[in-house]
């Protein structure tokens, strides 16, 4: 039996709230939210061997976690496992390393994990491997010490897929600046890499203003920084953020300075977070991913790693998830990282469709 007592209370009270959504969602039939789960693969279920699986995530109390613990929770019960999420209270990888060390003296079966910093992972990693638990990964396309990573889309294509929204937001014209989680937060600044990419291509006449920026995923941060970015230089005219509090930071800044329409953002965001700056035309664009199916994506194929399925992990494979019907494997030396396809875009029409 694992002993959770181990964890912080908050992440425990936080999953028997975000239980409730997830509980309704079963009793009305097939759906967790906008995810229609009938279709999840069903030969994963514990079927006299109950398997436990915990996901790690960068931190815990965040509205994307939040949402990730409730497709979690939807998995534990679709398939009667063991399965649970944690996380350190703030961004920081020392305490996400130490969170996986419990786990691995504890002998869980499996470990997910969304990395804050994938180099302070790996030897941690490695280490649960050798002691023959699974790992699958997800946000960290350059992670070696996992058994499979599992990206809900090509990260440089979701980049230049904001840069495309914000470049128009800003007539083609001016300078920007670029927010990322950590500069090791791999698939952040992949996202930043594909939309620089593609304003060098497109939008010739953009700038960016200066370095990325460190927000440490946390929206008042993102809007401290981003303010002083504007006090540095006031010729900045739009804000590109990879992580998902700069949509709350970086509409408020723009809602306190009055500043509609004069500076722009396109970034990674959730309707609950930054809905208000949406309807108030603060904020014209978010984009992002379901957290909740990623969480379920990454268990569910923790679960056939431990079910004996490794062959199914292949080019094709459908894991009955909106967005996950056809995974691909996109780098040929690396099998073990899949792509599915994902992402949405949210402006004021849409935010109605999606209550997260």
């Amino acid at each position: 039996m694992i002993d959770r007592r181990r964890f912080n209370t908050l992440a425990l009270t936080a999953a028997l709230s975000a239980g409730f959504a997830a509980g309704a969602a079963r009793r009305a039939g097939a759906a967790l939210g906008p995810i229609d789960v009938s279709k999840v693969r069903k030969d994963i279920d514990a079927n006299g061997k109950k398997l436990t699986i915990a996901t790690v995530v960068k931190v815990d109390g965040i509205a994307w976690f939040d949402r990730m613990r409730e497709g979690i929770k939807e998995f534990a019960a679709l398939t009667g496992n063991d399965t649970w999420m944690v996380g350190p209270s703030h961004t920081d990888a020392a305490e996400q390393v130490q969170l996986v060390e419990n786990l691995i003296a504890q002998g869980v079966d499996g470990i997910c994990i969304v990395p804050f910093s994938v180099e302070a992972v790996e030897p941690v990693l490695k280490k649960a491997r050798d002691r023959g638990i699974v790992v699958v990964a997800h946000e960290a396309s350059n992670l070696e010490n996992a058994d499979y990573i599992i990206e809900a889309f090509d990260n440089r294509a979701y980049g230049a897929k904001l840069m495309s929204v914000l470049g128009q937001e800003m007539g083609g014209q001016g300078e920007y600046v670029a927010t990322v989680g950590s500069l090791t937060s791999q698939s952040h600044n992949e996202w930043v890499d594909g939309a620089i990419a593609y304003q060098k291509e497109h939008f010739p006449k953009m700038k960016l203003a200066m370095d990325r920026i460190e927000t440490y995923d946390d929206a008042n941060q993102d809007y401290t920084k981003l303010k002083e970015a504007l006090t540095t230089d006031p010729n900045i005219r739009g804000i590109l953020g990879a992580p998902m509090p700069t949509s709350a930071g970086a509409g408020r800044l723009i809602a306190e300075r009055n500043l509609k329409g004069k500076l722009f953002f396109a970034g990674t965001g959730l309707v609950s977070v930054a809905g208000q700056y949406l309807k108030s035309g603060d904020i014209d664009y978010i984009q992002f991913w379901d957290p909740a199916a990623a969480g379920l994506a990454m268990n569910i194929l923790a679960a056939m790693a431990l079910k004996g399925k490794k062959a199914e992990i292949k080019q094709g494979l459908d894991l009955g998830l909106p967005g996950y019907e056809h995974l691909i494997t996109p780098v040929k030396d690396k099998p073990n990282l899949l792509y599915g396809a994902g992402w949405v875009g949210v402006t004021r029409e849409n935010m109605a469709q999606y209550n997260f």
